[in-house]
């Protein structure tokens, strides 16, 4: 083989291998560098997941007291209740008091 065939050779198996190649670097490229990169995205849906749970118990929650808001508003049982548990009001003629758990 003279050494114009060798060069070809070579050559042609450089052609061959430059697309194996490019893809290698692409993948590479992806999983590191890029800003849309793999563990980026599982990443970001984790970051998605949360917050859609956190969405929800605050939907859930908002739900809640806007039930609450409605017994207190019109039901007045309800809302003496509620000021006694909740902020130990209490009428003039009478003594609160708080019982502690040990």
């Amino acid at each position: 083989m003279t050494y114009y065939g060798k060069i070809k050779h070579y050559l042609l198996i450089g052609w061959r291998h430059r697309i194996a190649g490019a893809v290698i670097i692409f993948i590479v490229w992806m999983f590191t560098f890029d800003q849309n990169s793999i563990p980026s995205q599982i990443s970001r849906s984790r970051n998605i997941r949360a917050l859609n749970q956190e969405k929800q118990f605050y939907i859930d929650k908002i739900h809640d007291d806007s039930v609450m808001l409605n017994e207190l508003k019109t039901n007045d049982n309800n809302l003496e209740k509620y000021a006694r548990e909740q902020y130990f009001m209490k009428a003039d003629n009478e003594d609160v008091f708080e019982v502690v758990e040990r």
